[in-house]
């Protein structure tokens, strides 16, 4: 996946209780700041929910819910990125492999893969395999047979990832799917300056309508959203099947899941899943 490139838009914001009367109509002020307040208490850090999004992530990246089976996962899949390899798919080419392998290193020095770290910062923009075949791929199943791997790859999936894409969700006023939403799309997309980065996404969709913590509806925005990723999507040919807002996002956003709540059905590249 690609790296995080600073901060993400918006600010937290401070939801304060507004009291009304009983007979006055609702403020839209005092709405929004209920609705952050209510996202900030049950958000898609719940364990829970962070179970379901992993599934649903896991069905688009590995065509399977066992997103645990997939700390071993390594291949290059094509799409200019070099290697692509664990629970989030970090890619050799994009930076984010690097900075797992490094932070793997600092916790357990002399580690399988510490070997290879010359080899990744020199790959790091490409796509190029120059340094670690013939044996990183063996490696890096080894590697994923160690604890601290996996709780390497579990740290660096929050740090860059997860976290931030919560923390700008509670900040918008969406709930546990437009968080999930947001994280979905961080997740392929990154936070770079280029025009498909998340944080250029959630641009495109503010030009279109605004997110609950500036008044708007919360369905209205998501759906403006998803119109800005799949146009993102769209850029890369890599990336142009959009089934997983298609068939998988718009689907729980048409039924008015906002919550996230099971049961779960949805298509990801014509295969069905489901959670119960």
């Amino acid at each position: 996946m690609m790296p995080a490139a600073g901060a993400l838009l918006g600010s937290a914001l401070l939801a304060v209780p507004v009291a009304a009367h009983a007979t006055a109509a609702p403020d839209p002020a005092a709405r929004s700041a209920a609705t952050v307040a209510a996202t900030a208490a049950v958000g898609l850090d719940d364990p829970a929910k962070k179970e379901i999004a992993m599934k649903i992530v896991s069905s688009a990246e590995n065509s399977s819910l066992d997103w645990k089976a997939q700390y071993k996962y390594i291949e290059d899949i094509g799409d200019g990125r070099g290697y692509t390899a664990g629970i989030i798919g970090f890619c050799s080419g994009t930076g984010d492999m690097l900075d797992l392998v490094e932070y793997y290193t600092q916790v357990k020095p002399g580690n399988v893969l510490a070997k290879y770290l010359p080899a990744l910062r020199n790959v790091d923009g490409s796509d190029s395999h120059a340094g670690l075949d013939p044996n990183f791929t063996r490696d890096w199943a080894r590697a994923a047979q160690d604890a601290e791997f996996r709780k390497a790859q579990d740290h660096e999936r929050d740090r860059v990832y997860f976290n931030p894409s919560v923390k700008q969700g509670k900040s918008d006023g969406v709930g546990v799917l437009g968080q999930f939403i947001y994280y979905d799309a961080i997740v392929m997309h990154g936070d770079g300056a280029d025009s498909t980065s998340f944080r250029n996404i959630r641009g495109r969709a503010l030009s279109k309508a605004k997110p609950p913590s500036r008044g708007g509806n919360e369905t209205t925005w998501l759906n403006a959203f998803l119109d800005a990723r799949v146009w993102a999507m769209k850029q890369e040919e890599a990336h142009s099947d959009t089934s997983r807002v298609d068939t998988a996002q718009r689907v729980f956003l048409r039924k008015g899941n906002l919550n996230l709540d099971p049961p779960l059905d949805w298509k990801v590249y014509g295969d069905s899943f489901h959670i119960g």
